[in-house]
């Protein structure tokens, strides 16, 4: 069995098939679980972080428009569309267990300057300080390449890193890392711990999944990386039903764990 009981820190990432219908509209069923779990993890007197995906796709869906639009311009203004229906809702969503959200827009030179991720670093220990649950995006409106995280499962990561949190929960439209695809390979099986990211299993990661995203396994085995050089526990579940994040802080074995030998000393 797992021990998470003694986490105080966690960051939870969902990505845009979590959040989103196909037709790039929100799920507002799953997201209202979603913020009915994590209010209910930073009852237990823990701080959370939600990593959100879904800006552009909410953009999409406002528009009307059936299918992602992939040059650099269209992405900023459909995020920028996009960003503040899906803050909308989750103020709305976890105003009703009376949790105070506040918005978090990055861009990698944070990470890239110390000084800044100071900044950053202390910005998320007074909204902690406050009770509120900070919720990040990458800010795609003024993103350029070289300050581009590129995708949310990187940037969960660096959060992870930048608050020090004691786990790392990424949901995404598979139940974990798997030996090949299960989508066209039903004799696939799931592996639930990850020790070392070796060439094998970098070479079992995939590509992007649903349409409307941006990951794939191969973003989520990077995130990886980079958790587990900082010592820091990250488990890749199902996000269909968000209660799934308590299930892992309850110790369930769910989905895949990766894990170093510096994070199990922690």
């Amino acid at each position: 069995m797992r021990d998470f009981g003694d986490v105080k820190k966690i960051v939870v990432k969902v990505g845009t098939s979590t959040v989103t219908y196909p037709t790039g509209k929100l799920n507002l069923s799953r997201l209202e679980r979603l913020a009915r779990v994590l209010s209910d993890i930073k009852n237990e007197g823990r701080d959370v972080v939600l990593v959100t995906s879904g800006a552009v796709a909410s953009g999409l869906g406002r528009l009307g428009l059936a299918k992602n639009h992939k040059t650099t311009q269209e992405k900023q203004a459909l995020a920028a569309i996009g960003q503040g229906i899906l803050m909308q809702i989750y103020e709305k969503l976890f105003g009703e267990y009376g949790v105070v959200v506040a918005q978090v827009l990055l861009t990698k030179d944070v990470v890239d300057e110390e000084k800044k991720m100071l900044n950053v670093k202390n910005t998320f220990e007074y909204l902690f300080k406050y009770g509120a649950i900070p919720i990040v995006n990458e800010n795609d409106v003024v993103a350029i390449e070289e300050l581009e995280f590129g995708d949310n499962d990187t940037l969960s990561a660096y959060v992870a890193t930048i608050i020090d949190a004691d786990l790392l929960v990424i949901l995404s439209d598979i139940d974990g890392l798997y030996t090949c695809d299960p989508r066209i390979d039903s004799s696939a099986k799931l592996i639930t711990e990850v020790f070392e990211i070796d060439s094998y299993i970098e070479s079992i990661a995939g590509g992007a999944g649903t349409a409307n995203s941006t990951g794939g396994m191969q973003t989520k085995i990077e995130a990886a990386k980079i958790a587990m050089q900082h010592g820091i526990p990250m488990v890749i579940a199902n996000g269909e039903n968000p209660t799934v994040v308590k299930e892992i802080l309850e110790g369930k074995e769910i989905g895949t764990l990766f894990i170093s030998k510096n994070a199990i000393s922690r």
